[in-house]
């Protein structure tokens, strides 16, 4: 196989070449699209691999002219209004998917679907309210590439929602699919830069989904929010954050067991084992604890009435009382009819379904206690954990 160059104006060009269209947008996308390529050029050594990155970028650079190109026609997209949006966020392996996903349950909710997130903009020609084809094409492939393994840490599905981050990666910012991040120079770029351009292009693109397929409210998560509070609220000035927590233990030994996993899939061809899982673990467990040193010292900053919390214990333990003190904070009311669905559906997605997730700290070259030792900042003077 020649060599895969990872040229940004060769990229750029082919993009253009293959839709006919030429506007990308603000060019603020331009600098984290060529931190990005020179990250992947710098890490990714296996030529498939190599090669998978960049036709992911090249799919992402069409997506963006394509979403562009709808914006250019539809200008009254940007006049759309976002109200009371929900984000989820607080460090991950929190149980934010099941919570999240038991909250899309709620009828006026309208979460970002994993074939929103591949497919956002419109397919020109599509009837209002007609079946979109790419949505069944992804649920056939999915279905038959199913990875059991992957399915035990994160179970994903077309019509489930998913992490903003992959929404955020259109902007060629963010923390992509999580194993990017961790690498450099992505990374020491992304911690020492702007991040409002992302967020109000995350907005814009929130409202191109809007349009296509209305709802009364957006619920959102991703870990990677405790980087943009204070962007958050500045641009959805009526939100409201919801924050999970659970022992930092468990939470930074499942999370290095997902990222291994990832980054065998993206940068190996799909052999974990290649990658260093000892040398990995201090650097996933480094740029969590950064990522919620960011979010308590913006959050202090902030009203207090945006925020609650939850705990992963306490969600497991009786789902529904974690969903009514959310609702109770935020004066949402909880209809018989909301607990009869949100109460639906946990009768048809009990806890493990697709299996239990195994992982250990010491596969990842950590203690217990090294780990207590980088978090002690979050778990001093606690109450919930």
């Amino acid at each position: 196989m020649a060599d895969v160059l990872f040229d940004a104006e060769a990229l750029l060009t082919q993009a253009r070449a293959a839709t006919g269209l030429e506007n990308f947008g603000a060019d603020h996308f331009r600098e984290g699209l060529q931190v990005l390529l020179e990250t992947y050029d710098r890490n990714v050594q296996d030529p498939g691999s190599r090669n998978k990155c960049r036709e992911t970028v090249q799919g992402r650079l069409i997506t963006r002219l394509k979403m562009q190109a709808a914006f250019d026609r539809h200008p009254e997209i940007l006049d759309i209004e976002l109200k009371t949006p929900m984000f989820v966020t607080g460090l991950p392996r929190t149980g934010t998917s099941a919570l999240v996903n038991l909250l899309a349950s709620d009828p006026a909710t309208k979460a970002l679907l994993l074939w929103e997130i591949h497919y956002p903009e419109p397919l020109e020609g599509l009837k209002p309210g007609a079946p979109d084809p790419r949505h069944m094409g992804m649920v056939e492939y999915m279905e038959a590439n199913r990875n059991p393994e992957f399915d035990r840490i994160h179970y994903a599905h077309p019509d489930l929602p998913e992490e903003c981050v992959m929404m955020h990666a259109y902007s060629f910012d963010g923390v992509q699919t999580g194993w990017e991040i961790m690498l450099e120079p992505y990374s020491s770029w992304f911690q020492n830069h702007d991040l409002k351009p992302l967020y109000r292009e995350f907005r814009d693109y929130l409202k191109l989904l809007q349009w296509q397929r209305p709802g009364e409210r957006w619920l959102l998560k991703a870990p990677a929010h405790m980087w943009a509070l204070p962007e958050i609220v500045e641009l959805f000035p009526d939100v409201s954050v919801v924050w999970g927590h659970r022992d930092v233990v468990g939470v930074t030994s499942s999370i290095c067991s997902m990222t291994h996993m990832i980054m065998g899939l993206y940068m190996y061809g799909g052999k974990p084992a290649k990658t260093d899982a000892k040398q990995l673990g201090p650097t996933v467990m480094e740029w969590y604890a950064r990522s919620l040193e960011r979010g308590m010292a913006d959050r202090e900053k902030l009203p207090a009435e945006r925020f609650t919390d939850y705990t992963h214990d306490g969600f497991v333990e009786d789902s529904m009382v974690t969903a009514a003190a959310i609702y109770a904070h935020f004066g949402m009311e909880m209809t018989s009819a909301i607990i009869s669905a949100l109460q639906a559906h946990m009768d048809a997605h009990p806890q493990n379904k697709h299996g239990k997730h195994q992982h250990k700290l010491d596969q990842f070259g950590m203690s217990e206690e090294r780990v207590r030792e980088r978090f002690d900042f979050y778990l001093k003077d606690n109450p919930w954990l």
